[in-house]
């Protein structure tokens, strides 16, 4: 009998039917297709799991709007972004995994076999799922910003620091993320203004001792960002001193870098009903796994990684998924 008969979609505050397609079932579903989800796959299809992967919104995940990766190991010249991310899904294809393009919509993981649908019409039955759909990079919402990604604006120093070894960066945000980015940055940059909109840094006392005892981070208290400019690439940024108050004064700096360091949304709102995760949204799993609160249910890179957040350890626990999905499925099966 069939899990699945219709949907009722909300569509512009109208609730409308969708006549499901006919259900698949697969051991091995893994949602994502960043690092994570490609090293899962990896895994899983070795194992002989035959797994499926649903690519999301953004094949390929953060990476894929990455241009020089040079700490990934395996490429002692550094790769591209796209590519790496390519690599890594032919690795997958290669033996044997089941690349889908489409974004989850919908899950049921109250019972197992779990159920997950596709763009609202394509319904899965999953003996395991693996969470891999990452954490996106909060940013400021700056036209000149988003000009300027891939080519002076990052949100991630350690991704991206080593570029600019030697010349002026800023870094924008007050709390441990972006005292954490500055100190960084400090070790490899000439210079360092840590730009901070409140009179006050969020930071832990540790961090802001930390950032006060350095001597090339120059602290901007109560400074909001107007504008990051430059031509090709970034040089400077136009900032906003006491925005909004009678002494309101505009600011520029001299950059080459801008790295924005203001949080993560953890993509994982899907899948709250069902599966714990912090007070951020990022997901809890037993400490040395990547087992969640439902079993057969497990959690891969950025997704349950609020520290390190790198291509590496997102590949190292997708590895850690697809052999934990693997020991399930021989316990339970």
């Amino acid at each position: 009998m069939s899990f699945f008969k219709t949907l009722n979609v909300s569509e512009n505050n109208d609730k409308k039917s969708v006549e499901l397609e006919n259900e698949e079932s697969v051991k091995c579903l893994i949602i994502g297709s960043g690092p994570a989800g490609y090293t899962a796959a990896i895994y899983a299809a070795r194992a002989n799991l035959k797994p499926v992967i649903i690519q999301g919104m953004e094949a390929g995940g953060q990476l894929t709007t990455t241009t020089e990766v040079e700490n990934f190991p395996g490429y002692p010249e550094g790769v591209s972004g796209p590519i790496l991310m390519d690599d890594l899904k032919a690795q997958a294809e290669r033996f044997g995994t089941d690349i889908r393009w489409g974004e989850v919509t919908s899950v049921d993981f109250s019972k197992r076999p779990f159920s997950v649908i596709v763009d609202y019409k394509k319904p899965f039955i999953a003996e395991t799922v693996v969470i891999a759909t990452g954490a996106t990079a909060k940013y400021l919402g700056l036209e000149s910003e988003n000009k300027f990604k891939g080519a002076g604006v990052s949100a991630c120093a350690t991704c991206d620091g080593f570029f600019y070894k030697g010349k002026r960066v800023a870094v924008v945000g007050g709390g441990d993320t972006a005292a954490e980015e500055a100190t960084y940055l400090a070790g490899l940059a000439e210079k360092v203004f840590l730009i901070v909109r409140k009179p006050y840094l969020r930071a832990s006392k540790a961090m802001i001792h930390r950032v006060e005892h350095t001597p090339n981070i120059e602290i901007l208290y109560e400074h909001n960002t107007k504008e990051i400019t430059g031509t090709n690439v970034v040089t400077g940024a136009t900032l906003i001193k006491r925005q909004g108050e009678a002494d309101e004064t505009e600011v520029k700096i001299e950059i080459d870098g801008f790295f924005v360091a203001i949080g993560h949304k953890p993509n994982s709102e899907l899948f709250k009903e069902f599966i714990n995760t912090d007070e951020v949204g990022y997901i809890k799993t037993i400490p040395g796994t990547s087992k969640t609160n439902v079993p057969g249910v497990f959690a891969a890179g950025d997704i349950q990684d609020s520290q390190y957040r790198q291509a590496v350890t997102a590949a190292g626990s997708g590895c850690m998924a697809a052999l934990d999905a693997e020991r399930f499925l021989a316990e339970y099966d």
